[in-house]
């Protein structure tokens, strides 16, 4: 059994760890309710621009934007990966990284080649230690992110959809459920997918102005921007109800292992009091 001060070393220690997931868990607590809020009021309009952009799709025009044409052959991959910056969030990361690891090895059995996108300093380190054509990647967004941290890399994708370098275009982040769960999702971004409820096809049209290639370029881009933004905010929001719990989950362990280590020091303790009680008495009956 380990002596007295060095199982008192222990409890300290272990008491300070336990102060600073106490205070990462009450910071995360007070971040993710602004972060919830910006999440909730981009909803909307990430809603509605999607059932724009199924209209749009199944309208009659003359012109078929590149963003809307099933490609018959797929070559190439693309993935847009989003995740945190910082770690202490749980398997938040890896759980995404592992199921995404799992559909670009289908995608790369296929004889498909896979380039990447990183939004995150977690997604960037990770895999530039893997043998992946990471294209670019922009880190440290802040606790409010804004659409143009976001456009490089987003243009990296489109151009190189647009100009068929790639044929496919995933968006992979973190789906925010509630404050206990939150679900990794890859979601296909280009071709953009039509939605099953409007797959009849309309016998109208829309009117352009001043042409429909001009606004389709607009509108579309403005979706996928929405989307990724979107993403990136669900994400936020993840992240800080991630870091919350597995706080919360290391100071509840902290907290059992100096209880357990009490106890061992009490006994300890009592152990030693008895061993100088037994070598008085021991002394005493030689005299």
């Amino acid at each position: 059994m380990a002596g007295g001060r060095e199982i008192k070393t222990k409890i300290k220690s272990v008491q300070n760890t336990r102060k600073v997931t106490r205070a990462l868990e009450m910071v995360s607590a007070s971040k993710i309710r602004k972060a919830q809020d910006r999440m909730r009021a981009s909803r909307p309009y990430a809603r509605l621009i999607r059932q724009l952009i199924s209209h749009i799709g199944q309208a009659n025009t003359d012109f078929v934007h590149p963003f809307l044409t099933q490609r018959e052959e797929t070559r190439r991959v693309g993935y847009i990966v989003v995740s945190s910056d910082r770690g202490l969030a749980g398997g938040l990361n890896s759980t995404l990284f592992r199921r995404l690891l799992a559909d670009m090895k289908s995608w790369q059995d296929q004889g498909v080649e896979v380039d990447v996108v990183c939004i995150g300093q977690k997604a960037t380190a990770f895999f530039r230690r893997l043998k992946v054509n990471l294209l670019g990647s922009v880190t440290h967004l802040g606790e409010r992110p804004q659409l143009e941290q976001l456009v490089g890399v987003m243009s990296i994708m489109l151009d190189g959809y647009s100009e068929a370098r790639l044929d496919r275009v995933f968006l992979c982040y973190n789906d925010f459920i509630n404050t206990m769960a939150q679900k990794p999702r890859i979601d296909q971004l280009l071709p953009l997918p039509v939605e099953e409820a409007l797959e009849t096809r309309h016998d109208w049209d829309y009117i352009y102005e001043p042409d429909a290639e001009t606004v389709l370029n607009q509108v579309l881009t403005r979706y996928v921007e929405s989307l990724v933004y979107q993403a990136v905010l669900e994400n936020l929001a993840s992240e800080h109800a991630a870091r919350m719990v597995a706080m919360k989950s290391a100071s509840d362990n902290a907290t059992k292992l100096i209880d357990t280590l009490n106890l061992s020091y009490n006994k300890a303790r009592q152990a030693a009091i008895t061993q100088e009680i037994s070598e008085i008495v021991g002394g005493a009956a030689a005299v």
